[in-house]
């Protein structure tokens, strides 16, 4: 990893399981999670402004990992700057969608605590995130949709004579893109019920079931035209994440969202594994400050039992309770030592 916030340049040699990141407030802990980050998926978890990510006076960041795919490993590369983002494959320049679906990583973190008690878009986003790293014909729709939507803007403002035409597309890719999404929100539901969760709590996740697209079009139409722009369709739909029955955005208290974006973060994860028969990689980035200690640690061990985790934490004592083969480092300044595994 280079030139990543504080991080000046540093290797990482991680353990296949849990992987626990120890040091004070401002040290790196968290931009090493937002190294493997971008590595997965191109974008900071943590601000839309990439340039925010590039340490200061640096004039590109880079990221690499050695993955195992199948019987052979591949080298990953991700560089970002000049306000351009290049991805590569065994040091060779990839397309995005070459590159897409080789790594994936599920994030806990309080900078995406939005995606529970944030605007409907951050939780249309990550569900359309997640369900696209299991299927690049998802990927592909998605890319489709957004593309029909742009078109038929530009022919509602222009009042151009195509209209119908994209009117058709939209009713097509728009009704395949919510039968999708809806399939995918109903197995990480399934999982959701499986998560941690506090002692009488339930977690759900839902979408809207909204009427046909040709009925909502034609229940707009003259809306749309004195607006220019296209008003439902998937990138309008709501998806509800519910604490006891209850919109989260609305009611839930901070505690009640975290733990409510952890049982999502391991829902994602367990989704990923049972549809690819592969692991993501989890990133928990101070777990054990909003949790007590023996649950945090439970936690850890169960998604690290399933596959690799990094973990963040400020308190050495805590990882006492991780038991047998956990791998410490010590981050500092932006410095990473190996601090050793738990006997």
């Amino acid at each position: 990893m280079r030139d990543v916030r504080n991080i000046k340049e540093q290797k990482v040699e991680l353990g296949p399981g849990l992987n626990v990141f120890l040091g004070k407030n401002a040290q790196g802990k968290t931009s090493l999670l937002e190294g493997v980050g971008l590595l997965a998926r191109g974008r900071s978890f943590r601000t839309d402004v990439m340039q925010d990510v590039v340490r200061r006076g640096a004039p590109v960041l880079e990221t690499k990992a050695r993955t195992r795919e199948g019987d052979r490993e591949v080298e990953l590369g991700f560089r970002w700057g000049h306000e351009e983002r290049a991805f590569f494959v065994d040091g060779r320049a990839a397309r995005p969608r070459e590159y897409q679906g080789r790594l994936e990583a599920a994030v806990y973190s309080t900078d995406r605590l939005r995606v529970v008690h944030g605007p409907m878009r951050e939780r249309r986003q990550y569900v359309d995130r997640a369900a696209a790293a299991l299927s690049a014909g998802y990927r592909q729709l998605l890319r489709e949709y957004d593309r029909v939507v742009r078109q038929r803007n530009a022919a509602l403002e222009a009042r151009t004579r195509d209209l119908q035409a994209w009117d058709e597309r939209l009713i097509r890719t728009g009704g395949e893109l919510r039968s999708r999404r809806a399939a995918y929100v109903k197995r990480l539901d399934a999982a959701l019920a499986l998560a941690y969760r506090p002692p009488g709590e339930e977690y759900r996740i839902a979408t809207d079931a909204p009427a046909p697209m040709e009925t909502e079009l034609s229940a707009v139409a003259a809306r749309e035209r004195a607006a220019g722009r296209t008003l439902v369709g998937p990138h309008k739909d709501a998806v509800h994440l519910l604490v006891n029955g209850a919109e989260a955005a609305q009611v839930a208290s901070s505690g009640q969202v975290r733990s409510l974006l952890l049982a999502l973060t391991q829902a994602t994860l367990e989704v990923y594994r049972e549809q690819t028969g592969r692991t993501a990689v989890a990133l928990l980035d101070d777990l054990d400050s909003e949790l007590d200690a023996e649950r945090a640690a439970d936690v850890c061990r169960a998604i690290a039992d399933r596959g690799q985790a990094l973990v963040t934490s400020a308190h050495p004592e805590w990882v006492a309770l991780l038991g047998e083969g956990a791998s410490r480092f010590r981050v500092s300044g932006g410095e990473v030592a190996v601090y050793g595994r738990t006997a």
